[in-house]
């Protein structure tokens, strides 16, 4: 799978996009977010999972966003998951 955060894949032309696609690390304690490169990662596999699922050659406009649940919602506990998003797209072959 070719990813990208840009809007281009090098060396490649894009045939067309396929939809924008989403994916989320699991729930983690805020104390565990000084390992965030992990769980950009395990978000990252997720996106990929997806992008195949929908037969897409890559992954443009690859983007990460963190999620919180704080206060309220789940009283005493923080929690946060990092997100993945980007476009999945169809590759010109040749």
């Amino acid at each position: 799978m070719r990813i990208s955060s840009g809007e281009m894949i090098e060396g490649s032309r894009i045939l067309y996009p396929i939809g924008r696609i989403t994916a989320a690390s699991p729930w983690h304690g805020e104390a565990l977010a000084c390992k965030s490169h992990d769980f950009e990662e395990k978000a990252l596999d997720a996106l990929i999972r997806k992008a195949e699922d929908c037969e897409a050659d890559a992954i443009i406009g690859l983007d990460y966003k963190i999620d919180n649940v704080e206060g309220d919602e789940v009283p005493g506990v923080a929690l946060r998951r990092v997100a993945a998003t980007g476009i999945a797209v169809k590759l010109a072959r040749g």
